[in-house]
């Protein structure tokens, strides 16, 4: 039987998501929540792996097993062999078909960020900073360039593996709580740090270092040493992949709209 669940953890203190001979990683830790409460051997495959410090509200991941449960039990069971900072939010059978990576039809992420003249404490690790003020109409300008099919090449980490560049951002909404920015993207895939890497070049224009044609500059550079430096990732969430409707799948959790 093919089950998909939903992950929820914050990622400071893991070396991202993929498993590592380490073994501080997300997936390490699920997996073998997992097979302790199964008492067998437990993989998982995910929708989206996430970095170092990058946080997810609703990474999806599938897996097989004979194990006979019921959807709650698998939450409350793998949530008593997880880490505080580590839980499952939801589980649901899934046709045999189902693949929590190829079925997705688009990823969602977001970015929360502090503006602020002093450093963060109590968001350390989960909001950027930036000390200098921005602009939202130059960051709206920015962003607005980025939409649509393009070559990310500037945008893609030099170890990135995807098969190709070519990348559809299909939204970046920029909002605004205080001293609290909100940056969302949706795209039907991504690149290594592509978002951070946005950010970067984002932020860049919003403190009036760059006018905001720089961003078409940039994208047509093909270049990475054309863009900006990688931006932290402690405010970078996974907010989850989009699916179409039959699956039947929950489309976000209640911390989506906990951040800022």
């Amino acid at each position: 039987m093919r089950w998909a669940l939903g992950i929820s953890y914050l990622g400071q203190a893991y070396d991202g998501w993929q498993s590592q001979p380490s073994g501080r990683t997300v997936q390490d830790h699920l997996e073998a929540a997992l097979t302790r409460f199964a008492d067998q051997p437990v993989s998982t495959i995910c929708a989206g792996r996430t970095d170092a410090g990058v946080h997810g509200l609703m990474q999806v991941v599938h897996f097989d097993t004979a194990i006979t449960r019921e959807a709650f039990s698998w939450v409350r069971g793998t949530n008593t062999f997880l880490p505080a900072d580590i839980a499952v939010q939801w589980a649901q059978p899934v046709p045999a078909e189902f693949h929590s990576r190829a079925s997705a039809v688009a990823r969602r992420y977001a970015y929360v960020l502090l503006e602020s003249p002093v450093r963060p404490a109590l968001e350390s690790g989960r909001a950027g900073w930036v000390f200098r003020p921005l602009d939202k109409g130059r960051l709206r300008d920015a962003a607005d360039r980025l939409l649509g099919e393009h070559d990310f090449t500037s945008f893609r980490a030099s170890g990135c593996q995807a098969r190709s560049p070519v990348k559809t951002l299909r939204r970046i909404a920029i909002s605004r709580r205080g001293p609290y920015w909100r940056f969302e993207f949706e795209a039907n895939a991504f690149l290594h740090h592509m978002i951070r890497n946005i950010m970067g070049c984002l932020l860049v224009v919003g403190q009036g270092h760059q006018p905001p044609g720089w961003i078409d500059e940039v994208l047509a550079a093909r270049s990475r040493d054309a863009a900006a430096p990688t931006f932290s990732p402690d405010g970078l969430y996974f907010l989850g992949p989009v699916y179409e409707d039959h699956w039947g799948l929950p489309a976000r959790t209640a911390a989506y709209d906990w951040l800022p």
